[in-house]
């Protein structure tokens, strides 16, 4: 029988990656709904979002409303009449607003991009 030698010898390769760091903008913005039968029923909506230099949103939409009396973040505009609603006529008024608010259509966006928005 023959002795045969062998060698293994491994060889390490190393990528180098350079991170591409993109610059994010935080957004904000902050808008009015209201009741077109009744103007002066308001609640008032916030949007905080992060854009890329492209204008493309990069993180998840953070919307929040501001209780009436308060200015406090309220998760909902239901949230925002505790405490407010002193006889029936307005309480109904305030609660027609929150049900449009809740109902309405595209609210992510328009409370990212709109000034005010009749419900």
């Amino acid at each position: 029988m023959k002795n045969i030698e062998a060698s293994v010898s491994a060889v390490l390769t190393t990528e180098k990656k350079t991170a591409v760091e993109e610059e994010y903008h935080i957004m904000r913005n902050e808008m009015i709904f209201y009741l077109r039968e009744a103007p002066g029923c308001q609640i008032h909506g916030v949007a905080e979002w992060c854009e890329n230099t492209q204008g493309d949103i990069v993180k998840e939409v953070d919307t929040y409303f501001r209780h009436l009396r308060t200015g406090q973040r309220c998760e909902t505009p239901w949230t925002c009449l505790i405490g407010v609603s002193d006889d029936k006529y307005h309480e109904e008024i305030w609660e027609t607003l929150c049900m449009r608010i809740l109902n309405h259509k595209n609210i992510e966006e328009d409370m990212c991009y709109e000034k005010e928005v009749c419900v």
